[in-house]
């Protein structure tokens, strides 16, 4: 222990003695260590962290699996809900769950539209989480109107007050009783749920838990038995959706089941990013771990006198190693330090550049896990940067060193072969960074120029939740959405309203199966599907969905007048390929047998509803005049920036009906700017960490050649003294540079087209192989290698032939 202190004191002399190296040091530890901490931190608390229910590992998922469309996580039926349910042994206990919006009405209150889930009584029991305050929802209230709220919701609107529980509060034009509220941080199924209800407002006065086979809108969790595992319950749910399609073969032929954990469910789409991004900073880390060594190497060996009096004293070499060991332990401690400070800031940082888009950047915090592996990560680079320079300097040629005059010639030639490889190794790994790079580079830039389908400049968006109970009756509906469209048209700089039950790029609210009359329905005994908006005779003009063929709705197009329909150019590709689409007619499956056609009067261009990422699937649009959705979005083109004329649509509206809530304000290039955040935050975080490593590798060139130089300054004087001029020096110590950096780039474009393939599910429209890419970015590394070779190298050609003889 005493020699252990010894060295660590050492340690801190040598640090103070040499405070720029020290410095800098510090800084590219700190920086390494600072990005793997930050990055580690989301992978700790999304991919590793578990679930916040009882016994998470027991909990998943239970999706429908089309063979239509290659759906692996579609909802299911009620019906095939509760047959899963009665024939599975799987399962301890197994509920279901829908989404919803609810308007919220109070005194003295603004109306406020929420996001809701309208779930089975045993919802929360499956999660095994009860209510904070209050109770749980009881099997026999099934039909009941009951609401738990959220912790935020109560804390937001009901000001915490534990009276609320066994009130009744006006949501969508009825009265609930609020049974619960739910302890803080609770947010299932998603961070946007704020309140739970019963299936009451689904089924009313019928059976709990009935509907169609073919309506497939719910989703299923379940909790597994002790000791059963989710390859067991896959087996067994299996055979019961075999069974289900021999059943029903009209509903469920190609309807099979996937079983999945719910923490698979939940980090599954993030998981691919975040993992590159890990293996990013990763590369950093190595880089900066490469640069230390280079620095220490330089170190060392103008230190040699040092260690070969120490050896002649007694010192062993593994004295020696250790003490110089200690020395880049100690710096890397430190350097962790300053990354663990680095890393907070960075987190913050991660928030704004678009993480939390992603996931919940709130609740990201320091526990003791990232501490561990903030050490370990200080610990273990420590000893990769050390342990090289340690072995170079502990290997004394004792008489070759101590004698007058003595250069340590050896060692100096064995520490440029170890700079040499290191710095090898950093252009390699930089490389294939600057490669990945590259390829999201290009990849975001190609989704940036994808046509969304329609025209995103001034045109506002917003949703209007409207109370079912109070305009159910006759027209009104109908009523309200013209007073709506003429009220918000009459506003200054408003060019055009429209009406739609869903707005792009946030994706369709149904997908629907339907028939073509005249058609046999498709192999199997399936019907066709597609996704459905219904919307105003305005909204392709307004949205600017250029048409293809026959007209857009019109004012003819009315309640009463014959049911018409306009599909998407996929739709009109994929199912009437062979006809011309104008005049043939559609039914929905589900419809009732006296459901009327809808004859197709045109055909639009696709409109990307699903993300500019996602193909555009075939569409179907119906007249909201002829049957107006319950709620619906307002799309505003207009003259001006959109974002002014909000709070003069929020007062023209509420001069209408003062309980309508306005909700989802965005403009349209907002919501654009959304739809790519995800690759937007890949692509920018890729990016700056690959010109840190570029900025890294320059160094660590810059770096052997200055060390190069200062040890064959008496050489460089006898070259010029045998009259060698300033271009024949300058090639070569360039010509060093470059040779380290060319064969850099050929290790690390091996080394790309290898490992650039985990990136293929972050790419859009581009090759993982993309040879514009690989050839870009050689380039570029290989001129940054000139100009890091050229500066030290320029330095050289000023040295005084006499001045370097002298030094001989």
């Amino acid at each position: 222990m005493n020699s252990l202190l010894q060295d660590i004191r050492y340690s801190v002399r040598m640090m103070l003695k040499n405070r720029g190296f020290t410095a800098v040091v510090l800084l590219t530890m700190a920086l390494g260590i600072g990005a793997n901490v930050a990055i580690f931190s989301v992978v700790n608390n999304t991919l590793l962290s578990t679930l916040p229910y009882k016994e998470p590992d027991r909990l998943v998922y239970v999706w429908s699996k089309l063979a239509r469309g290659n759906q692996n996580r579609s909802t299911a039926s009620l019906p095939d809900y509760q047959d899963w349910v009665s024939q599975s042994q799987v399962f301890e206990v197994s509920s279901c769950y829908t989404y919803n919006l609810y308007n919220l009405v109070s005194p003295q209150q603004d109306p406020e539209q929420v996001r809701g889930s309208q779930v089975a009584a045993n919802f929360f029991q499956v999660l095994g989480v009860e209510p904070a305050v209050g109770r749980s929802f009881q099997p026999q209230e099934e039909r009941d109107r009951l609401v738990i709220l959220s912790d935020g919701l109560w804390r937001r609107r009901y000001g915490a007050d534990r009276n609320v529980v066994g009130q009744s509060i006006l949501m969508n034009g009825e009265n609930y009783t609020v049974v619960g509220v739910m302890p803080q941080g609770f947010s299932f199924p998603s961070s946007e749920v704020q309140l739970w209800t019963t299936f009451a407002t689904i089924h009313g006065e019928g059976p709990a838990l009935t509907g169609n086979r073919k309506a497939r809108n719910y989703r299923v969790i379940a909790r597994l038995k002790p000791g059963a595992t989710v390859e067991a319950a896959q087996a067994e749910m299996n055979t019961v959706a075999r069974r289900l399609e021999q059943q029903y073969p009209d509903s469920n032929g190609g309807v099979g089941a996937n079983v999945m954990t719910m923490h698979e469910q939940v980090v599954g789409d993030i998981r691919p990013t975040l993992l590159v991004l890990q293996g990013v900073v990763t590369f950093v880390l190595l880089i900066a771990c490469a640069n230390v060594a280079n620095l220490l190497l330089a170190l060392t060996s103008s230190r040699e006198r040092e260690m070969a009096i120490r050896t002649a004293l007694g010192a062993t070499r593994a004295r020696m190693v250790r003490q110089l060991l200690t020395e880049s332990v100690l710096l890397s401690l430190v350097g962790g330090g300053l990354g663990l400070l680095l890393a907070l800031w960075g987190v913050s940082a991660l928030g704004r550049l678009g993480l939390g888009s992603l996931v919940p950047v709130e609740t990201i915090h320091l526990d003791a896990r990232l501490l561990i592996f903030a050490a370990l990560v200080s610990l273990v680079t420590g000893v990769i940067f050390g342990l090289a320079p340690a072995l170079q300097a502990s290997k004394i040629n004792l008489n070759e060193t101590l004698k007058e005059g003595g250069r340590g010639t050896a060692g100096s030639a064995r520490a440029r072969r170890a700079q040499a490889l290191l710095v090898v190794s950093e252009v390699a790994l930089t490389m294939v960074l600057l490669v990945g790079a590259g390829l999201m580079l290009r990849s975001f830039m190609y989704l940036l120029d994808v046509n969304p389908g329609y025209n995103p400049d001034n045109l506002m968006t917003l949703h209007m939740a409207v109370p079912q109970a109070k305009y159910k009756e006759g027209d009104r509906l109908n009523v309200l959405y013209a007073q709506v469209r003429e009220r918000v048209g009459g506003l200054p700089g408003v060019r055009d309203v429209a009406i739609a039950e869903s707005r792009p790029p946030g994706g369709l609210q149904r997908n629907l199966d339907f028939l073509i009359q005249g058609q046999a329905e498709a192999a199997g005994g399936q019907s066709l599907r597609a996704a459905s908006v219904t919307v105003s005779d305005n909204y392709f003009s307004t949205l600017g969905v250029p048409l293809v063929k026959g007209r857009y709705f019109g004012p003819a197009d009315k309640k009463g007048a014959p049911e018409v329909a306009v599909i998407s150019e996929t739709m009109a590709r994929r199912f009437f390929a062979d006809v011309d689409p104008l005049g043939q007619r559609i039914k929905l499956a589900n419809a009732k047998a006296d459901a009327p056609w809808f004859n197709i009067v045109g055909v639009v261009a696709d409109v990307k509803y699903r993300g500019l990422d996602a193909d555009a699937g075939p569409t179907m649009y119906f007249s909201a005049e002829q049957t107006p959705p319950p709620g619906a979005y307002l799309l505003i083109r207009t003259t001006t920036e959109p974002t002014g004329i909000v709070p003069a649509v929020r007062g023209a509206i509420r001069s209408l009906d003062a309980e309508l809530p306005l909700s989802n304000i965005k403009t349209m290039q907002q919501l654009l700017e959304e739809s790519v955040s995800q690759s937007r935050f890949a692509t920018v975080l890729i990016g700056i960490f690959a010109a840190v490593a570029l900025v890294l590798a320059s160094v660590g060139i810059y770096g052997v050649i200055s060390y190069s130089i200062s040890q064959r300054t008496s050489e460089v004087g006898i070259r010029m003294a045998l009259g060698a001029q300033m271009k024949d020096i300058l090639r070569l110590f360039v010509a060093q540079g470059v040779r380290l950096a060319v064969l850099g780039v050929g290790i690390g474009l091996l080394a790309a087209f290898a490992m650039t393939r985990i990136i293929t599910s972050l790419l859009y429209q581009v090759s993982a192989i993309d040879p514009l890419t690989y050839i870009v970015t050689a380039l570029v590394l290989a001129l940054v290698a000139v100009a890091a070779s050229y500066i030290p190298a320029r330095r050289a050609t000023k040295v005084h032939p006499m001045t370097a003889l002298r030094q001989q």
